[in-house]
């Protein structure tokens, strides 16, 4: 028994020399000369420099370029539906016809009328070169000669009148065709075959609907703080002026995390609104493959800011205090320094800096949570690497 607590004893002492000797490796847990607890060790790292460029991003709604209403310029029985719904319809296409019977009727009449009037305006001039040769001889009176002038002058005006009566139901009967007055996509039929409708008045019957599908608009609200910001960087000479130049827009739907499609902003209203103080905007974009529907929400970016060097750090290296973010640089003395900055958005994992810190100062990117103010510490240096996280708002510049 005396010679296993012998053994035990050893034990315990070599374990003891272990931990000390792995303590006097360790340089954060040295003591000090003057037997002072060992100072925390901290990661530092000078700022990341990139050429960055920010996005503002919205919120918007697709909307037809074009968007028409199809009602009938004449009235009467609906004969035949021509299309399916939803079908894709071109300019010219058959949509409807309405029975053309009774305008094939006027026509007819309209024609009659004019062989008619052409009739008595040959027996008018005939007239009238009667009386004037009778007129040179003293046969007949002036009076005579001017009332045959009269008569002719009056059957060229029924002639003319004719005329335009022929020329109206010959459009009536075109009318019964209706046709799309737009390439796009036609909604349903809202009116079956052997309905009556009504046509050629602003209560016309509505017969469907048809949309413009490419290209695209889409409608976003921008707050008046935006808009000042654009306004002061177009008269800096930052950024051009969306109102004078085709600003390039980018896109993601629902469905989507990149930001794939591109466009261009082409309208900027004139005022904003008074009940909310957002100003409309719009972009344009070309949808060959009819992806875009009218009606579709999706997200829009603009370019926020000109091009610009920016300064950026982890957010592991920046703190928060109340209202404000702030962080700890460290100088030659070891001694933390604290120190605010204004932040930016996230650029390939990393937080911009927008100011409050320079280039070569060294940031607690690490052990944040061992600083005190006025306390010194071990600075360990590394550099800072992008994190490769996915973009936000912002982009760097290649």
């Amino acid at each position: 028994m005396a010679q296993l607590r012998s053994i035990g004893h050893l034990s315990w002492a070599f374990a003891a020399l272990g931990v000390l000797l792995l303590s006097a490796c360790d340089p954060a847990s040295q003591s000090r000369a003057d037997g002072s607890p060992p100072l925390p060790q901290v990661v530092v790292s000078t700022p990341l420099q990139k050429t960055v460029a920010e996005w503002d991003e919205y919120t918007g709604r697709f909307a037809a370029v074009n968007e028409v209403e199809v009602r009938p310029r004449v009235g009467g029985f609906l004969d035949s539906v021509n299309f399916r719904d939803g079908d894709i319809v071109r300019k010219g296409d058959l949509l409807f016809v309405i029975d053309p019977r009774p305008f094939e009727a006027e026509l007819a009449a309209a024609h009659a009328g004019l062989a008619e009037a052409e009739s008595r305006l040959e027996l008018a001039t005939r007239e009238l070169t009667r009386a004037s040769d009778l007129r040179r001889s003293q046969a007949v009176s002036e009076t005579v000669l001017d009332q045959r002038e009269q008569e002719r002058a009056a059957a060229q005006a029924a002639v003319m009148a004719a005329r335009a009566e022929v020329r109206q139901a010959e459009l009536n009967l075109e009318f019964t065709r209706v046709t799309a007055p737009i390439s796009g996509r036609v909604g349903r039929h809202l009116v079956s075959e052997g309905n009556l409708i009504s046509g050629g008045t602003t209560a016309s019957t509505l017969l469907t609907t048809i949309v413009s599908l490419d290209p695209i608009h889409i409608y976003f609200d921008a707050d008046q703080a935006a808009f000042l910001r654009y306004v002061r960087m177009a008269q800096a000479g930052t950024q051009p002026s969306a109102r004078e130049n085709q600003s390039r827009v980018v896109l993601s739907l629902p469905d989507e995390t990149a930001f794939e499609h591109e466009g261009r902003m082409d309208f900027l209203d004139n005022q904003l609104d008074r009940s909310t103080g957002t100003i409309r905007a719009r972009a344009t974009f070309s949808n060959p493959d009819l992806l875009f529907t009218p009606g579709l929400f999706a997200r829009i970016r603009l370019l926020g800011r000109g091009q610009y060097d920016a300064l950026m750090l982890p957010d592991s290296a920046i703190g928060t205090d109340q209202t404000r973010r702030y962080v700890f640089v460290v100088g030659d003395d070891g001694i933390p320094q604290y120190r605010p900055v204004e932040i930016g958005p996230l650029v390939d994992g990393l937080r911009v800096v927008r100011s409050g810190l320079e280039p070569t100062e060294r940031v607690i990117v690490s052990g944040l949570q061992r600083v005190r103010p006025g306390a010194p510490v071990t600075p360990v240096e590394e550099p800072l690497a992008d994190a490769g996280a996915p973009v936000r708002n912002a982009e760097a510049v290649q």
